[in-house]
This record gives structure tokens, C-alpha cells and sequence, in this order.
């Protein structure tokens, strides 16, 4: 949620910035500032009327002692209509607040300046690649036609099981996805990174805290009896531990790891950009969070995407950075830079992690700060898949097939047990 005294300071920057996203935010704005006055108005009357009954309270104490009773509760009826007042005016107060936050939840966060402006991925702005693509001598398969060769990833029984979307991983297959799991973890670990065991599950305040409610809300499923979500990612849960939370400045920067499986609904998706493992409602995934000081998140954020291009690297695997676009930017985004594998059978790159600054549009939602020289400040808010595993896993497949298998990465086999899937 984007700051109401940033709003109200630089109103026509925050349009600009927000005309990134492609979205005229003139009008929403105008309103959230026209509500802000209200409700600040509101706020000054009852804080007065308050502040009256208060002073007349201590009147009538005054009064009863000093045997002035008649008088007393003559102020004592003024008091009661004083009473009556404001508890309408507070829940006036209540209504104008409640609509305005709700004004403010539909408001996306303001990308950065340097965001390049922009509709789609069409638009995004390649900043790094590494690596060569694979040329193969003979006639290489798609990572779905390897798990069913090898016998590692079965779709069908998985469709069985639940339904599209949700594979069964077999064998070497699974013990790969094991292996993938741990080398993450203890990179990170290695990295400074703290590990937690979240949730799978999480409240409506957690959604809410971290922006995926109620923007996402059609693609998250929903456990209705409970009203409670599958976590999409483990950023919500493992940011959500700092909501209400004033923090220590001496330890920013905060910096947690944690993995757990994730669930979308992807309502919408099909075709064959969706075969295999391209897009699950099931996946795996590694995720980097940091809390840090709003002076330096965006350093921060170039030191994130550089841990990620480093483990893109132990694995071989050719990769590309792109800068998002607005148009592109997910609601809560400030900025995000998305690395890609290159898919050498299916001959496309593959979205794998996606690292991004969401300033103080997370913390303010989650009421997230820390002590500035006496004053309580917002933290700074980022996260980063570290990775996702199951294109990274088809790009695995793919990129390091032979004619007799698939090699494993060097950085893996100490993991797996095994050098080669035959």
C-alpha cells in the first residue's frame, strides 16, 4: 500500500510513476486524496469534541467536590449529548477510514523511475545473458518425453490423483527434486540467509499483508470452512513473521530462507506453453526474503539478482535477466528483474525466479518498522525465488541429455547419489 504522506507530497510524481504500469491513476488518486481530507477532518473534530469532554469531565469532578452538585450535573447532560455525538462521529470515522483503505488496496505500488515504461514481456529490457545454448547432434527431446522415457516424472498419475497440473515425481526424478531442494538451501545458508519452516497456509491478513489479496485472489485456492489460502509462494508466509513488528535497525539487513511446495490455481492457463512442467498448480520452490534499510534496498536488490545469476551458474545453465516493464510488474513490484533458462528442445527461455524491491509497499500493509533516530520508519521489503524448481528441472533435462541420458551438474551429484539418469 502506497504511503498516504507520499501521495499527498508528491502526487504528480506518483502518477508518473504509476503511468509506467500503463494505468491512468489521476482520477483513484484524486479520490484517495479527497478521503484522506475527509477522514483527516473527521479525525480533528472528534479529536476536539474528545478533548471537550474531557476538559468538562473534570469540571463536574471539580464541582461535586465543592458541593456545586446542580451545576455538576447540569454538565453532567451536556456530557451525555457530548457522548452520544461522538460515538456517531467515530463510527462516521470508521466508515470513511474503511473506504479509503479500501480506495488505497486498489492503488498497485508505484514503480521505480528507471522502470522502463511498457505493456507486456514484449517490452521488457534484457540486461545480462550468460552461457551457450546447447547444439545438439541428434534429434533432442522435451523434458516431458524424458520423464516418460526415464521413468522420473509420471503427469498422467498425478491427473489421476488430483488433475492437471499436478505431477508425481519417481524414482531419480524425485531424489533430482530432493537434491535441487537441499543445494538451495544450504547456498543460501551459506549466503547469510536464516532458514524457516512456514505455513502452508495462511490467513486473510497475511494475503493482505504482502498485497496477494485482494489483487490474486482468483488464483489462490481457497480453503472456504477455514477461510484460509495455499500460500503461492513462501514470500507470504516468511514476510508476514514481521507483521506488527517493530524492528532493529542494527539488524537490517534481515535476511530469511525457506522452502516449501506452492499452489496456484493459474485459472485461464492452457495450451503448450503449459505442457509438462511449465506451469504447475503444485511446485516446489526456494525462496530469499530481506527486510532492510530504505536507503539501501536497491543495492540490495542488485546483490539478490547476483546470488541468483551465481547459482544459475554452478548449474550450467544458459540464463538471461530482464528488467520487467510497468505493464509487466507484479501489483505490489517496484521493481523486478526475471532470470531465464534457455529450454534447448523446447527452444524458449523459461521464467525460473523472479527478485524484487517492494519498498515500504509491503511494510506499510503489514505495519512493518523499525527506530530512525526517534521516529518509527517503514522498512523496505524484498524477496526472490532462489529458485523454482520446475523449470529449472525441464531445463535441466533438456540441456544436459545425451543420447543415453541426462548428466547431472557437478554442484548436484554430491546431492543425488548418482551422475546420470539412464
Amino acid at each position: 500500500m502506497i504511503e498516504l504522506t507520499y501521495l499527498r507530497e508528491n502526487k504528480e510524481e506518483a502518477i508518473d510513476r504509476l503511468s509506467r504500469r500503463g494505468f491512468d491513476s489521476r482520477a483513484l488518486i484524486e479520490d484517495i486524496l479527497k478521503k484522506d481530507k475527509e477522514r483527516r477532518t473527521m479525525q480533528a473534530e472528534l479529536d476536539q469534541s474528545l478533548a471537550k469532554m474531557n476538559k468538562l469531565s473534570k469540571e463536574i469532578g471539580a464541582l461535586f467536590k465543592s458541593g456545586k452538585a446542580d451545576e455538576a450535573n447540569i454538565l453532567k447532560s451536556e456530557t451525555a449529548a457530548l457522548k452520544e455525538a461522538n460515538k456517531d462521529l467515530g463510527d462516521q470515522l470508521q466508515e470513511v477510514a474503511d473506504s479509503l483503505s479500501g480506495l488505497l488496496y486498489d492503488l498497485p505500488n508505484a514503480p521505480h523511475l528507471t522502470v522502463p515504461k511498457g505493456h507486456t514481456e514484449d517490452d521488457n529490457e534484457i540486461v545480462f545473458e550468460s552461457g551457450k545454448k546447447p547444439n545438439f547432434d541428434f534429434q533432442a527431446l522435451p523434458h516431458w518425453d524424458l520423464a516418460d522415457k526415464y521413468d522420473i516424472i509420471d503427469f498422467e498419475l498425478g491427473n489421476k490423483i488430483t488433475g492437471a497440473g499436478f505431477p508425481v515425481y519417481k524414482g531419480k526424478g524425485a531424489r533430482l527434486q530432493r537434491s535441487l531442494i537441499n543445494f538451495f538451501l544450504d547456498q543460501a545458508i551459506a549466503a547469510g540467509y536464516a532458514e524457516v519452516q512456514p505455513p502452508h497456509l495462511v490467513n486473510e491478513a497475511s494475503g493482505i499483508g504482502t498485497g496477494q489479496l485482494p489483487d490474486k485472489e482468483g488464483q489462490m485456492y481457497h480453503v472456504t470452512e477455514d477461510h484460509l489460502y495455499l500460500i503461492p509462494t513462501a514470500e507470504v508466509p516468511i514476510t508476514n513473521i514481521y507483521r506488527d513488528v517493530i524492528v532493529n535497525k542494527t539488524d537490517f539487513p534481515i535476511k530469511n530462507v525457506g522452502y516449501t511446495p506452492c499452489f496456484r490455481r493459474e485459472a485461464g492457463s492452457y495450451g503448450k506453453d503449459v505442457r509438462g512442467l511449465n506451469r504447475l498448480h503444485q511446485f516446489d520452490k526456494v525462496e530469499i526474503v530481506q527486510i532492510t534499510n530504505p536507503e539501501n534496498s536497491y543495492q540490495v536488490l542488485d546483490e539478490m539478482v547476483e546470488y541468483v545469476k551465481g547459482l544459475l551458474n554452478q548449474l550450467g545453465l544458459p540464463y538471461r535477466v530482464a528488467k520487467l516493464c510497468g505493464g509487466d510488474l507484479g501489483f505490489a513490484s517496484a521493481m523486478t528483474y526475471d532470470m531465464e533458462v534457455y529450454s534447448a528442445a523446447q527452444d524458449k527461455w523459461l521464467e525460473v525466479s523472479s527478485v524484487s524491491n517492494f519498498e515500504s509497499f509491503q511494510s506499510n500493509r503489514l505495519k512493518l518498522r523499525y527506530k530512525d533516530d526517534g521516529k518509527t520508519v517503514l522498512a523496505h521489503t524484498l524477496n526472490g525465488s532462489a529458485l523454482a524448481l520446475p523449470r529449472i528441472l525441464a531445463a535441466l533435462l533438456e540441456n544436459n541429455q545425451d543420447e543415453n541420458g541426462v548428466n547431472i551438474p557437478e554442484c548436484l551429484q554430491s546431492y543425488t547419489g548418482f551422475s546420470k539418469i539412464e
